[in-house]
């Protein structure tokens, strides 16, 4: 550490020099501006040939300490600059991202007495990085061509960098190919070289040339190292190859670099995309110590897993650890909120963000943005998105697949014109969600408007979603054989699923065409022949047509089989706890007082014209059976619950795993028109908000 003596006292320059020098070359040890301006000063008032190249390191320090002005000050004092203090402050210019000025300052020094060979090649890295850093081919093709009039391309570490650049280049299946070029052309290479080819080959989708290289480098006797590890990892994360991961733990652990931050949260991220979280949390589990990349990696990996709870219970650990959350910690907890439709848990994420001046950014305000419309408040979602200063693609989707939710299909619509407007070119997701709205709202013309305008337009090819929602309105609106017909001619490229299938007969059950069901069962059991839905959605077409006999053999080969249908629940989170429900659930502690409530909500809103629809009990049982079966929906458990727990005029906000079922939707219309209150209600398609004896969907579900 430099601090001022405490008497003054001659130092000979001859002294003083090498120490100086000695500090200069140590950066580390000047802690301060304070410190780096004795320092200068100091510099200034020594002499002598020992000084030589006490400019660079000066001009280095200044950068070290995130002080670029302070260093282009220091190199602009300098009467005639060596070719290392050239190359120092360029490459202070590139790394602080002043990169116009590094390249300014490079044409500078070419035309400077001191632009000999060696400067070049002490600058050409830093401004081959700049060039990759400003995605410009043409400025980084030109310093190529001043690389080789130098004699320099074939130099290690200009090569390296060259290499580097133009494995940054987006998209440009030329640029890998001077990468190899470059490579195959290297007289020396070191575990750079190796790293940056495999790690370009892999950002850039070449998988197999990355993992051949991988090869290629062990078999050599090159030793992989942590960068090396850490490039390959995420091939098999998109892969899902756990066992290739396994292979690469194995070795991280032999070499000892199972400790290295970047290959643990690669390890954590691998595994979680694999399925295999459980590896993932003993890989967390077996290091010592935690940085925010590792917790990040975790949490994101719970959440993707499912694990929502987890997840949420590790941000909370990573707090009480002091870790401060980065901008990819909320985009990754926002989903679990989302999933878990737990609003207050959300609110106060929310509060972290703003605490930790994240609501500015544009990844984590769209996370929000999607968080508070999935957990039922699209007004919120709204005031977030138009407080958006610059929303890219991912807000604007958001923002409209949330209308297309909600209902309003005519602000989706809106919205996605105004995203036009604003030369905002829509992706492929933007359309999936403009086709949800169109298909929750019935608007067949304007949908096959948009699912035209997608590939004559835009250039993109329609995929499985855009069929799916364009098959689902085409059965929500009773044109059966239509949609039959559409899905029919889906051809090889995009095969139908028996998901699409499904969503045809969901239609069929609604419209009672038994015909039309059994001619897309048929489809669907040849492709997915124990998938419980379509199952138990035929057996409920069967009940619902009076062919008890069929619905029964369909249950009982289902039995036989061992497929289970999905049992209902819902689920309503009062005072900041979740509550769920089961159909016919006696298990919770209020049942008694949920009964007794229903009760007195039956009185009141049969004497406002309702009447158990019992063709929604598709069991060959009593009638009066058949009416407290209804009363048994989980949905509606959930709803009275939430009606006694909570003050009166307080939103209920419910969600359910399945569809809604049409008596549940007739009964909540007129029990929030009863008690006065709005009941939202998120089920396995879209939300319901019903108020007034009035739902947001126009009984269109």
């Amino acid at each position: 550490m430099i601090s001022a003596p405490s008497a003054p006292r001659k130092i000979a320059a001859a002294v003083l020099s090498p120490l100086l020098l000695s500090i200069l070359k140590n950066p580390a040890a000047v802690r301060s501006r304070w410190q780096a301006l004795q320092l200068h000063a100091q510099v200034l008032k020594s002499s002598g040939p020992a000084m030589v190249g006490g400019d660079a390191l000066l001009v280095s320090v200044y950068s070290k300490l995130g002080l670029p002005r302070a260093a282009a000050l220091a190199f602009a004092a300098v009467p005639a600059p060596s070719a290392l203090c050239w190359a120092a402050i360029i490459r202070c210019c590139a790394a602080h991202g002043m990169f116009h000025e590094g390249v300014s300052l490079f044409l500078r020094m070419r035309r400077a007495a001191s632009a000999a060979s060696d400067g070049h090649r002490h600058a050409l890295p830093s401004v081959l990085k700049t060039c990759a850093m400003l995605g410009d081919v043409k400025l980084g093709e030109s310093i190529h061509g001043c690389a080789v009039r130098f004699g320099l391309a074939s130099d290690l570490y200009t090569g390296n960098a060259l290499m580097n650049m133009y494995c940054k280049f987006p998209g440009e299946l030329i640029c890998m190919e001077k990468v190899r070029k470059l490579f195959e052309g290297m007289p020396q290479r070191d575990v750079v070289s190796w790293n940056t080819v495999i790690a370009g080959n892999a950002q850039n989708g070449f998988h197999s040339d990355a993992i051949a290289m991988l090869r290629e480098m062990s078999r050599g006797g090159m030793k992989l190292d942590s960068f090396t590890l850490s490039s390959v990892l995420p091939i098999f994360a998109e892969q899902a190859a756990v066992n290739r991961a396994a292979e690469v733990h194995g070795y991280a652990i032999r070499r000892g670099l199972d400790g290295d931050v970047f290959v643990e949260s690669s390890l954590i991220d691998a595994y979680a995309k694999s399925a295999r979280v459980d590896y993932s949390r003993r890989v967390f589990s077996s290091s010592p110590r935690h940085d925010p990349i590792s917790w990040n990696s975790i949490i994101a990996g719970s959440v993707q897993n499912g694990l929502c709870d987890e997840g949420i219970r590790l941000f909370r650990r990573m707090l009480a650890a002091g870790m401060s959350p980065r901008s990819v910690t909320f985009s990754s907890l926002m989903p679990a909120c989302a999933h878990m439709t737990t609003l207050h848990l959300g609110r106060e994420i929310h509060g972290v963000v703003v605490r930790s001046s994240f609501d500015g950014n544009v990844f984590v305000a769209s996370s929000l943005l999607d968080m508070y419309a999935k957990c039922g408040c699209i007004g919120a979602a709204r005031r977030i998105f138009d407080g958006m200063s610059s929303p890219d693609m991912v807000s604007w989707t958001a923002m409209i697949m949330g209308y297309a939710l909600h209902g309003p299909a005519g602000e989706a619509l809106t919205l996605f014109q105004r995203m036009e407007a604003e030369k905002v070119k829509p992706n492929a997701v933007a359309f999936v969600a403009v086709l949800t709205a169109c298909s929750h709202a019935g608007l067949v013309d304007q949908a096959r408007s948009y699912f035209r305008s997608m590939s004559e337009d835009h250039g993109i090819s329609p995929c499985l979603e855009h069929y799916a929602a364009v098959a689902d309105l085409l059965g929500r609106t009773g044109r059966l054989e239509e949609a039959y017909q559409f899905i029919s001619a889906m051809g090889t490229a995009v095969a139908p699923t028996a998901s699409v299938w499904s969503t045809l007969l969901g239609a069929c059950r609604v419209y009672k065409n038994l015909e039309m069901a059994e001619k897309v069962a048929a489809e669907i059991f040849e492709l997915e022949p124990r998938e419980a839905g379509p199952l138990v959605l035929m057996a409920n077409i069967f009940s619902a047509a009076g062919r008890w006999k069929e619905a029964a053999a369909l249950r009982v080969s289902m039995k036989s089989r061992g497929i289970r249908k999905k049992p209902a629940c819902s689920w309503i989170e009062v005072r900041n706890e979740l509550h769920a429900f089961a159909a016919d659930d006696r298990s919770h502690p209020f049942y008694e007082q949920i009964c007794m409530a229903w009760e007195v909500l039956l009185a009141q809103i049969e004497r406002d014209g309702y009447v158990p629809n019992t063709e929604a009990v598709l069991h060959d049982v009593e009638e009066e059976q058949k009416k407290d079966m209804l009363s048994g929906h989980s949905e509606r458990l959930a709803i009275v619950f939430g009606i006694i727990s909570t003050p009166p005029g307080t939103a209920i906000r419910v969600t359910k795993n399945l569809r809604v079922c049409v008596d549940c939707h007739a009964a909540t219309k007129l029990i929030a028109k009863v008690v006065g209150r709005e009941i939202i209600v998120r089920d396995v398609s879209r939300f319901h908000h019903f108020a007034a004896g009035r739902c947001s969907c126009g009984d269109f579900w």
